[in-house]
């Protein structure tokens, strides 16, 4: 291969298997990325795609290929970087998507001193709770809780995020405070059921047993599936809710919620910084997930 752009633009068009969408991304004209391509088969004495006129799919060579040539790029990024000083500043743009809660109750307000620290950096902050296609919408990374269950990403732990149990206090005046699981159910205690799918299985009230964690199901007025909309749930005293302490804590510091039964907490979330291949951890990439540490770290276990 004459330099790297071949296996960047060859594992580009491998990742949005498009053509036209590969050549949109990499700024180049379609023309030149189906030359390259045409080329690289050549070269190699394989065809490395099935071209269809909708889709354009990796050959068994072409995935086999697709696998080396990744993590060559991998290793390239790391050599060009390995030299560069800790202490420099970031710069050039980072695309990250979080999830909405996060970028408010956390990440947003501690953003000056990221930006006063690296005022070259260019910081694209998408905030949804969908899973957003890292390859196809051209992140860098993403933070994400829980299992990550695709598997052809790379999913580096951040560390485990402790949750909590919390209700208002017009709600608790109603109810009572619980101080064990039986005051629960004897107590009469509703929740707010969260379930990202209307009509699947609800989860239950979750807390930790023994060395396991376990969940039963208590009755409840209000089933929602958006984050936002379960923490005002709460808020309005429809029933307790278990989330994120980070995303509570402002509202535990006003009083409009309190926490209850501190030592039966839902089990932690792991929290994750995930990219799409190794060769996405850039500089700006590693040092990002560096601050986000120190950012979240109070909020670990």
């Amino acid at each position: 291969m004459k330099n790297l752009n071949t296996l960047t633009i060859f594992c580009r068009v491998a990742e949005m298997t498009s053509f036209t969408k590969a050549a949109e991304t990499l700024g180049t004209p379609k023309g030149r990325v189906s030359t390259v391509i045409r080329d690289l088969e050549k070269e190699l004495g394989v065809a490395l795609f099935h071209r269809t006129t909708r889709s354009v799919q990796l050959t068994e060579d072409g995935r086999l290929f697709y696998t080396r040539a990744s993590d060559l790029l991998a290793e390239a990024q790391e050599l060009k970087t390995m030299f560069d000083s800790k202490e420099s500043g970031l710069s050039g743009k980072l695309r990250v998507d979080m999830s909405t809660e996060l970028a408010r109750s956390v990440v947003v307000p501690a953003l000056p001193q990221l930006i006063a620290a690296h005022p070259e950096l260019e910081l694209e902050l998408s905030s949804t709770d969908r899973r957003v296609d890292l390859v196809r919408e051209g992140f860098d990374c993403v933070i994400r809780f829980g299992s990550i269950v695709d598997e052809t990403l790379v999913a580096l732990p951040l560390g485990r995020l402790r949750m909590i149990n919390a209700a208002s206090p017009d709600y608790l005046r109603k109810y009572g405070t619980p101080n064990t699981l039986n005051d629960l159910v004897n107590q009469g205690h509703k929740m707010v059921h969260y379930n990202s799918n209307f009509g699947g299985e609800l989860t239950g009230w979750e807390y930790p047993d023994k060395e396991e964690y376990k969940s039963i199901l208590l009755p409840g007025a209000v089933q929602v599936n958006n984050v936002q909309t379960y923490h005002e749930c709460g808020l309005a005293g429809l029933g307790i809710i278990q989330a994120g302490q980070p995303t509570l804590a402002a509202h535990i510091e006003r009083g409009d919620l309190v926490e209850i039964l501190p030592n039966l907490r839902p089990e932690p979330l792991v929290a994750y910084l995930v990219v799409a291949h190794r060769r996405n951890l850039s500089k700006r990439v590693r040092l990002f997930k560096t601050w986000l540490e120190e950012v979240l770290g109070p909020y670990f276990v």
